[in-house]
């Protein structure tokens, strides 16, 4: 069956003025964090380093994902952006787990803060985020890479207003402490909004079948084919994201013509197609071949 998946692709602009955006950022923050002596704002510029990161390696991964396949990859090279995804969630966390840590060197030994400069640059990095955000979330619903990318850039927006708040507590009350505690929050928020990317794409990695993709369902409606016997040695798995393969085996009813299996073939290709939104199908018709006739079966 002709490859007829078609999705819409992320905007690479989008992605090229979100990395220029968190770039100035970044450098905006790390140098308001060493002035203001703030933690809180030096995590938020980590989290901003690691954004622009993320944005550099998703539109990295779709240039090469766009590659044709070779006679070694003849998957092609859409799973770089899982790949890519995977790598940016990781360190995501990385980050995380050193933030706590620097927090409770804070919270052992409070420092001084400048709370007007922390809240001036912690304004800027909102504004910042909050255009990237938007630019993102379009193209964050159909493409994983882009959805980790923007995930970075969500949490930091929220880290943003909660560094603006306590740069206000500290201004206002010098409430030092709240610093390292913005700083674990930060850290907690980060790994919530990455966990699931992480989840998704070990489970692509393993090809796992996509959630929400019934095999019984799918055994249910093709066995309700008059030429159909049964189906077996199901495997169903996703390339990336958004691209699915599913292959059986399917045991015809009698001894037929060629032309005639290429039909009911066809025919299968049709249901799975319509009713599962399965475009990449693979299937073996046969006439009682296999002895072993799983559903699902082991190294086949």
């Amino acid at each position: 069956m002709p490859d007829t998946h078609y999705y819409n692709e992320p905007n690479k602009k989008n992605l090229l003025i979100s990395v220029l955006l968190n770039a100035g950022i970044t450098l905006a923050q790390f140098i308001g964090g060493f002035l203001s002596n703030s933690l809180a704002l030096i995590s938020d510029a980590v989290h901003n380093l690691s954004d622009t990161m993320a944005i550099i390696i998703s539109y990295v991964a779709m240039r090469i994902g766009k590659k044709d396949s070779t006679a070694k990859n003849t998957f092609g090279f859409k799973r770089i952006e899982i790949l890519a995804a995977l790598f940016n969630a990781v360190v995501l966390i990385l980050i995380s787990v050193y933030l706590f840590y620097e927090a409770y060197l804070r919270f052992l030994e409070p420092e001084p803060i400048k709370g007007k400069t922390m809240f001036l640059v912690a304004s800027v990095g909102l504004l910042g985020n909050l255009i990237s955000v938007l630019l993102l979330h379009k193209d964050s619903g159909h493409n994983l890479n882009v959805k980790a990318a923007y995930l970075h850039l969500l949490g930091d927006t929220l880290s943003s207003v909660g560094v603006i708040i306590g740069a206000v507590l500290i201004y206002f009350w010098n409430v030092n402490w709240i610093d390292p505690l913005l700083t674990i929050i930060i850290g907690i928020v980060i790994i919530r909004g990455t966990w699931s990317i992480i989840k998704e794409t070990i489970e692509i990695l393993m090809q796992a079948s996509p959630v929400g993709l019934d095999l019984k369902e799918i055994k249910f409606e093709i066995e309700k084919h008059p030429d159909i016997h049964n189906i077996h040695h199901i495997h169903a798995w996703r390339l990336s994201d958004n691209i699915t393969h599913f292959q059986c085996h399917a045991d015809v009813n009698k001894n037929i013509y060629i032309k005639e299996v290429d039909k009911i073939r066809i025919d299968l290709e049709n249901i799975l197609h319509k009713k599962f939104n399965i475009d990449h199908i693979t299937i073996q018709m046969e006439l009682d071949t296999c002895t072993e006739k799983s559903t699902i079966s082991n190294g086949d």
